[in-house]
């Protein structure tokens, strides 16, 4: 009988050890956060009535978009057209991602401006910035950071590209420096760089001039993704053709861009919930 006690007594104290031991190995804090529900809502606009090439990256975009959106941790709506939209319209969101294009009526461009001042998020593509003498929207061109568009390489091709800032959520695990997929690429002037209120985060390098085939780009300060520091945005020049999503280097800026901007809502930071 003795026996049987004191076995029963060490069997009691090889399991208190065991499980002591399986304790001290659990993570006090679980690494994951596992979405409950749709963490936040975005919206993403394109056009079919544009270039060729630019429909073609707007389709390969929503693709792109779709599959961020596995397992429903967002809730995404895409829409071809802003006749109509309202301010409350826009404040639904928190996010709204132009691909190939931007408002062009007078009610909704004002929308659209009064919910970027009011704290909404803006992550713009390639052409969504485009803009000369005929585009009449003074606000934008204050929005981008002053540039306006000046030139163009001629065909699309690869570039080079460099890191401005390499501790940026947007650029903290990129390459300082790596090759981006075939694009039309936008030299804007004066260069955003030059407004104070601008953050360049990726430039073209120098290294790639001259740059084009038909239409030569020769020199100047060449920003290709930036964020105007008054507002909730981001702007990136790639966007031209259907190779823009080839890459994952390139991929995975646009999802650092995305989450980003998301990130940073005035309701908070959906992420952490």
């Amino acid at each position: 009988m003795k026996n049987t006690t004191f076995c029963f007594l060490l069997f009691q104290v090889i399991i208190s050890i065991f499980i002591s031991s399986l304790q001290a190995q659990i993570p006090k804090e679980y690494p994951a956060n596992y979405a409950s529900g749709p963490r936040f809502k975005a919206l993403v606009f394109y056009t079919t009535d544009a270039e060729e090439a630019h429909v073609d990256f707007a389709r390969e975009g929503v693709r792109f978009f779709k599959r961020l959106n596995y397992g429903d941790g967002f809730i995404l709506d895409t829409i071809t057209d802003f006749t109509g939209f309202t301010y409350e319209n826009f404040r639904e969101y928190d996010i709204v991602v132009m691909l190939n294009g931007y408002p062009n009526g007078p009610q909704e461009r004002l929308a659209f401006q009064k919910y970027m001042e009011n704290g909404g998020g803006w992550m713009g593509f390639h052409v969504a910035a485009y803009n000369d003498r005929t585009t009449n929207w003074p606000w934008f061109v204050d929005f981008l950071g002053g540039g306006v568009f000046y030139c163009n390489n001629w065909p699309p091709q690869p570039v080079k590209v460099a890191l401005d800032n390499q501790d940026h959520p947007v650029t903290k695990n990129l390459p300082a420096s790596f090759i981006v997929p075939e694009s039309e690429w936008y030299q804007w002037n004066p260069s955003p760089r030059e407004n104070k209120e601008v953050e360049v985060l990726l430039s073209l390098s120098q290294d790639n001039y001259p740059l084009g085939i038909k239409d030569v780009i020769r020199f100047g300060d060449f920003p290709l993704v930036w964020t105007n520091k008054n507002y909730r945005m981001i702007y990136l020049n790639m966007g031209h053709g259907d190779d823009e999503f080839t890459d994952a280097t390139q991929k995975l800026l646009f999802i650092n861009a995305f989450r980003w901007i998301v990130s940073r809502s005035p309701k908070g930071d959906p992420f952490q919930k």
